[in-house]
């Protein structure tokens, strides 16, 4: 007769006790690493516009006629290369991130001062009032962000500030629905209808309660409409109508080299790169943002 043996109890408390310093650390890892990288991406970003003048090697605009379109490290003075003109690419790419960081910040802080204030208003007056700003910011989201960014400079010009303008313009009515989104939601809160109790007004009610419940959420996407901004930017002086050279921009330093693509690949290369970490480092900081300050997420 077989003799059967009872197996050995399983100490799953025991397993599971073993496996949770594991999973907190790939959930910490999984959490913070996106915003080291997005936070060491953008603040690299940050310093190289502002100390552009101490970084670059040369001047942007300087030209060496015995150096036009030399590769990576073939001069040791030039290394990222030259253009057709002989200027250093390194040092155009260095002051380009300053005018790519300057249209970014300061066009979506336009949009985001024009936008939140009439998507809340929207949001807690309604009526008329509601109807007008909609329908109104329903017009400009008819068009995408950079064909209204580039109607926009199209008629005012290219200039450092008609570009900013163009793209605060198109990036406004985006602010403008998600502040009138959470606002008709906050709205309904306890706490604002015992403010009204209280014999609060529509404009101390939407200062002191509507707006900053909504903040955290408008932060976030302020966030990656930089990226947006940049990227618009980008676009524009690509195809023209930026900042006008010689002056040094991610896109006209694309556009020019875009000739030279088959025998000086590095022209291209290298301010598209730039965008690309540019933009990325920003996205990731909206995420991280996201996940930071969303009470939603806390549990998670």
């Amino acid at each position: 007769m077989a003799v059967v043996r009872r197996a050995d109890p399983v100490d799953l408390a025991g397993l599971r006790a073993a496996e949770e310093p594991r999973s907190t650390t790939r959930g910490r890892l999984r959490r913070w690493l996106p915003i080291s990288i997005g936070l060491a991406l953008a603040m690299t970003m940050i310093v190289v516009a502002a100390a552009a003048p101490l970084i670059a090697p040369l001047s942007p605009s300087a030209q060496f006629s015995d150096a036009v379109l030399k590769g990576p490290g073939a001069i040791d003075r030039h290394l990222l290369g030259t253009d057709e003109f002989g200027r250093d690419l390194l040092s155009r790419i260095i002051w380009g991130a300053r005018v790519s960081l300057e249209v970014g910040l300061v066009s979506v802080a336009f949009a985001f001062a024009l936008g939140v204030p009439l998507g809340i208003v929207a949001g807690v007056i309604g009526g008329r009032m509601e109807m007008l700003i909609m329908r109104s910011s329903d017009m400009l989201m008819a068009f995408p962000t950079l064909l209204l960014a580039l109607i926009i400079v199209t008629a005012l010009g290219g200039s450092l500030a008609n570009e900013m303008l163009a793209i605060g313009v198109a990036l406004t009515p985006n602010f403008v629905r998600l502040a009138r989104s959470l606002a008709l939601t906050i709205r309904e809160q306890d706490y604002i209808l015992a403010a009204r109790a209280l014999g609060g007004g529509q404009l101390r009610v939407m200062a002191r309660h509507v707006f900053p419940n909504a903040l955290y959420a408008l932060v976030v996407v302020a966030t990656l409409y930089i990226a947006t901004a940049i990227r618009t930017e980008a676009s524009l002086s690509f195809l023209g109508l930026g900042i006008p050279p010689p002056t040094p921009s991610w896109g006209n330093i694309l556009s020019e080299g875009r000739q030279y693509i088959k025998c000086c690949p590095w022209l291209t290369t290298f301010s598209g790169l730039a965008i690309m970490a540019a933009v990325l480092a920003f996205n990731l900081m909206g995420d991280a943002l996201r996940d930071l300050l969303d009470p939603r997420l806390k549990g998670e």
